[in-house]
């Protein structure tokens, strides 16, 4: 079975990281390539280390309408059982242009969909009746939570052509033995420039306004100047938060990293998970602390919603304000003290049962019979 996933770019984001894991864990009888609609960043690289054939459209913009026709043609050359798309872009270019090629089977994966806003940006008319022409011409959309589901049934997309198969981790990548995870620590810290016993809060994600990682800023700028915020990720608001730390006087204290493939590892150097965002989808951020044995301090997780209170304990929801994560950052760090009078690293948090519901082997292998029935069908 050949399939091809077209995205609209390969950054180091939420939904680029997840395609790439996902490929990673489908069935041997998959066979997977991936087209980039433009931009294709580390993930690309990530992707073809892996052995997996990436092709980049070079595409200018949204209204690159000359794109079309080179897309229709790749997809038919390639003669693919499956075309799955990820991503606005994608989503409309690519289902249209699967269409044009003749592919029967068409799925698309809705990563960031929310009643008002689409991956960050607000829903207008015109947006909505795009999407849901495009939503025509696929067979299937996978949402990746329940409130994306909703989202969609709100819309008008009949429950039947919807999905559930929700993001998953590789919860493997993210356990270190006590030794490793001591040096690694230790490596990472020293590299980053943060101090070995420091108290050292991360974000996850990319730098967007809707992951207000300005609050965290503002919430650093409350700590004392032991305190340091990793923020793991790039994007357009890059700038505005140096700017915004400048304007605070903790930009001594700011660590952007930009776009990493070695997430897991970058994890073994925090103390806390801090996830300010108020506009998650799915949360994936969320369950990456959690399962690098991190606490977790969140303002928005449909993934933890969806399951029984006790499936987290190390996660603690709180409203998405500077005042209410300097309480939470500082409560957890004098927590930390009190354990580990000697400032150094707590042993990693047992790993919770939410870690275990989303492993990515059994998300891929449901995605994977989805393909299955598609085909047959």
């Amino acid at each position: 079975m050949r399939i091809l996933h077209i995205v609209t770019g390969l950054a180091s984001g939420g939904a680029e990281r997840q395609l790439h894991l996902l490929l990673r864990h489908l069935p041997a009888h998959q066979q997977c390539e991936v087209l980039a609609l433009t931009n294709p960043g580390t993930v690309a690289a990530a992707l073809r280390a892996d052995g997996i054939t990436v092709h980049h459209l070079g595409m200018r913009g949204n209204r690159d309408l000359g794109a079309l026709p080179r897309l229709a043609r790749l997809v038919r050359a390639g003669r693919y059982d499956i075309v799955h798309t990820h991503l606005y872009r994608a989503g409309l270019y690519g289902r249209l242009a699967a269409r044009l090629a003749g592919v029967r089977a068409v799925v698309a994966t809705e990563h960031s969909l929310h009643a008002g806003v689409i991956e960050g940006r607000p829903v207008t008319r015109g947006v909505k009746g795009l999407y849901l022409a495009a939503e025509r011409l696929g067979t299937t959309t996978v949402a990746v939570s329940r409130q994306v589901a909703q989202t969609l049934h709100a819309w008008g997309v009949p429950q039947a052509r919807v999905e559930l198969i929700p993001n998953g981790i590789d919860a493997a990548r993210y356990h270190h033995p006590p030794a490793d995870r001591a040096g690694t620590r230790a490596r990472l810290r020293a590299e980053l420039g943060l101090p070995q016993d420091g108290w050292v809060i991360g974000g996850i994600g990319r730098l967007v306004p809707g992951k207000r990682f300005a609050v965290l800023l503002e919430a650093l700028a409350g700590l004392d100047g032991a305190a340091r915020l990793v923020l793991i990720g790039e994007g357009p608001e890059r700038a505005a938060l140096e700017r915004r730390a400048d304007e605070l006087g903790v930009r001594d204290r700011l660590v952007l990293t930009g776009e990493r493939d070695d997430v897991p590892d970058l994890l073994t150097a925090l103390d806390v998970l801090a996830a300010p965002s108020t506009e998650e989808t799915f949360g994936l951020g969320v369950l990456e602390g959690l399962a690098a044995g991190l606490p977790v301090r969140h303002s928005a997780c449909p993934a933890l919603d969806e399951l029984p209170p006790g499936a987290a304990p190390q996660a603690r929801r709180i409203p998405s304000e500077a005042a209410a994560y300097t309480a939470a950052l500082r409560d957890l760090r004098d927590l930390r003290h009190l354990c580990r009078p000697d400032g150094l690293g707590a042993d990693p948090l047992p790993r919770p049962a939410a870690v275990g519901h989303y492993d990515i082997v059994r998300v891929a292998a449901d995605l994977g019979a989805l393909y299955d029935r598609l085909v047959r069908a």
